[in-house]
This record gives structure tokens, sequence and C-alpha cells, in this order.
């Protein structure tokens, strides 16, 4: 007689470990980006245009719910180029260990953080 085994997977109850769990934000921060990629390209556009244009442009981003957008573009920007250097490092061979790929998730959550807090305190 076969084991038991469970039909439906409940990812909500799987405990993924730290290097995981920065390796799934990394993807999900790319996705992000791709998906800004319209709206960057219609404002570059867009102050490109003229000068009135421009100024349109330049107070539409001093609007607090667009500047919250660009500060998600840029969270997602930073939490990718730092996960990205550590992808990187652990394709040279540095931090493929157990603890090395723990102790490259917190420094890229610490980074990550400070850049973060940074692009707010910049934006604001």
């Amino acid at each position: 007689m076969k084991p038991q085994r469970p039909i439906h997977l409940n990812l909500l109850k799987i405990r993924f470990p730290l290097p995981a769990i920065v390796s799934i934000l990394h993807r999900a921060s790319g996705v992000l980006m791709f998906l800004f990629i319209p709206l960057l390209l219609w404002l570059l556009s867009s102050s490109l245009a003229n000068e009135s244009a421009f100024d349109h442009i330049h107070q539409c981003i001093r609007m607090p719910m667009i500047a919250f957008l660009i500060w998600v573009m840029l969270s997602a920007l930073w939490f990718h180029l730092v996960a990205g250097i550590r992808h990187l490092c652990m394709d040279a061979g540095i931090g493929e260990s157990l603890i090395g790929g723990r102790i490259g998730a917190y420094l890229v959550l610490i980074f990550s953080t400070l850049g973060i807090a940074l692009a707010g305190v910049w934006l604001w």
C-alpha cells in the first residue's frame, strides 16, 4: 500500500529559508521593474515633447501618489541591484555555502533597506 501523499501543496505552511525568500523577492522586483517600464517610457517621452509638457510632468511627480510610485520603482531597482550583485558573487564561488548564503541574504536585506530608506528621504 502506498503512503498518502498530500494532494494540494500549501505554500503558506512551508517555512522558506532566508536565502530562498531573498531569491524570490529578487525575481519579484525584476517583474515589478518590467511592469514599470511603460510608465517610465511615457514619462520620458512626455517630458521631452516640449517645455510645457516637461513642467506638467514635473508637477505630476510632486504629487504624493506619483512620488510613492516612483519610490516603489526605485525600491525595486535598488533591491534588484543588490540581490543581483549577491547572485553574481555566488556565480563567482563566493558565498555558496549554507552559512555564506545566509550571510549574503542578510547583507542584501541590510543594504537594500538602507538604500530604500535613502531613496525615500531623497524623494520627500
